[in-house]
């Protein structure tokens, strides 16, 4: 058998390389979107120039989103869908002062009915309709928890009145693609469109190829939140695919 010698002459152009590598990517907003809250509120505020009336936190996990929607947006209609029940009950009490909060205790996918929610811990921000692997962060998924699922479009005709949404975020952990292809119609009436890719959508399979497709036959453009601002994306290339937290804006050409 042939042994393959490390070189200890190219290991630090490789470390370089790899630096390099990692910030340059970093610049175009892949891996940059974990803490970015604000500065995706703010640019849809700038997008739309206007007030927020309506708006829809598909994976609330305790508000954090949903406060800054309301932060920017005072007179903002929320509804926050989140289907922990122990992240239920914390949203719950966050907003229980605010009539125009609502927290919606399902999961939206594209079929409504029930399913398993996957987690580490209770309420933990990575629970997911997959089980997913995490071994090598040390981490075991072995919480279960049954839980509702609801067709977007079902609740948008029955709750909402098919009424415009100026703005849905959408992070599910993976699901992002299973819940958009639940919302027939609505997604015609939707002006901005918020949405995250990481890690998780190793475990589902799903890739930004499939989000690039989908927005554009509904007549969406695409673009990258980065430290810079927005990164148009006006074709698909596979150099786009990132699976370290990355948030994008899909915004209705109509």
């Amino acid at each position: 058998m042939t042994m393959v010698k490390h070189s200890t002459k190219t290991a630090p152009v490789f470390r370089l390389a790899r630096f390099i590598e990692r910030w340059a990517a970093y610049a175009q907003g892949k891996g940059y979107g974990s803490t970015t809250i604000k500065k995706e509120n703010q640019l849809v505020r700038k997008i739309l120039n206007k007030q927020i009336a309506l708006a829809v936190d598909i994976g609330g996990n305790v508000g954090e989103y949903t406060a800054e929607i309301r932060r920017l947006n005072p007179q903002a209609e929320i509804h926050t869908f989140e289907p922990s029940a122990t992240n239920i009950l914390q949203l719950k009490k966050r907003f229980e002062e605010d009539r125009q909060i609502v927290v919606v205790p399902w999961a939206v996918s594209s079929s409504g009915g029930t399913a398993t929610l996957f987690s580490n811990v209770e309420g933990s921000g990575l629970g997911s309709l997959t089980k997913r692997k995490l071994d090598h962060f040390n981490i075991d998924f072995d919480v279960r928890e049954q839980i509702t699922t609801v067709r977007f479009e079902d609740y948008w005709t029955e709750y909402l009145n098919k009424r415009p949404l100026d703005l849905v975020k959408i992070d599910i952990e993976g699901h992002e693609l299973a819940a958009l292809r639940g919302f027939g119609k609505a997604i015609y009436s939707t002006s901005v469109v918020q949405f995250e890719v990481g890690g998780c959508n190793i475990d589902t399979k799903t890739f930004f190829q499939d989000f690039w497709y989908y927005f554009k036959d509904h007549n969406f453009s695409m673009h990258r939140i980065t430290p810079l601002g927005l990164e148009s994306i006006t074709s698909y290339k596979e150099i786009d695919e990132c699976f370290s937290t990355t948030n994008y804006l899909a915004i209705n050409k109509v």
